[in-house]
């Protein structure tokens, strides 16, 4: 097998930062009610993934991610603040580790959460994650006394 040339190299360590500076936006912006500029960092056919929810869901296309995470908004109110990312051998693969602080609006309880998360690339633009976090700790906030 050869080596990868220095062109090679050069363009994945130029599209890994390109990938993290668009995962940082999106982190700081989640929360804050700036959906058009978070929308456009998603691609259009953005597939979210979410194995602990209550179902498990696997969502495609910004239509059907809006009409679930719609009626969420106001709801949870938070932010997110970037842990850990760790790079990948795919330059179009971060994985994150992140934090939530906020709480419920209809419960005023605390909402604190731990994610880790595989953020999916294409041409500049988030078009997949895969999100793993506590489900317990959202149920606990969304509960009434």
């Amino acid at each position: 097998m050869g080596d990868l040339s220095d062109d090679t190299r050069d363009e994945d360590v130029e599209r890994r930062a390109t990938n993290r500076a668009v995962l940082e936006q999106a982190i700081a912006l989640i929360g804050t009610g700036e959906y058009a500029a978070l929308g456009g960092l998603y691609a259009d056919d953005y597939v979210l993934e979410l194995p602990y929810s209550d179902p498990p869901k696997r969502l495609v296309g910004r239509k059907e991610i809006v009409e679930y995470v719609g009626p969420q908004l106001g709801t949870f109110v938070f932010t997110l603040s970037l842990t850990t990312v760790h790079d990948c051998v795919d330059p179009d693969l971060l994985i994150a580790e992140y934090t939530s602080d906020g709480h419920v609006s209809t419960t005023g309880k605390q909402y604190r959460n731990t994610y880790i998360a595989l953020w999916r690339f294409r041409d500049g633009r988030i078009c997949g994650v895969k999100e793993f976090s506590n489900p317990m700790i959202a149920a606990e906030a969304l509960a009434a006394d």
